[in-house]
């Protein structure tokens, strides 16, 4: 298996403590970022788990532990964006805490 080059970003995040791994047996199951605070706020993103391990809690636990080290660390408000056409993600996200405030729509134009 060969790897693909880590970004200078991924390698930032993951020196300062912003991406989180999540293990279960001592195997990795899932992963969440956050981003720096800035004006009180932080991102979680991104937030994976491979597909045959989805539907065990792993993701909800990812998102809310870095959600809480954003906190712990200063952040008053964070957030996440999410596809509203994926309601599992989307339940999960309120079941934590989160909350819909606006709709957001990306145009590409060629």
């Amino acid at each position: 298996m060969s790897q693909r080059p880590v970004t200078p970003a991924l390698d930032d995040r993951i020196a300062d403590g912003r991406c989180l791994l999540w293990e279960a047996g001592g195997r990795p199951v899932s992963m969440a970022g956050i981003t720096r605070t800035l004006v009180g706020t932080a991102r979680v993103a991104p937030v994976y788990t491979p597909p045959e391990l989805r539907g065990r809690g792993y993701a909800g636990a990812v998102t809310a532990a870095v959600s809480q080290a954003a906190k712990d660390s200063g952040a008053q408000e964070v957030l996440l964006f999410t596809d509203l056409a994926n309601p599992t993600s989307n339940a999960l996200y309120r079941r934590l805490g989160y909350r819909p405030v606006e709709d957001y729509l990306v145009l590409t134009f060629e």
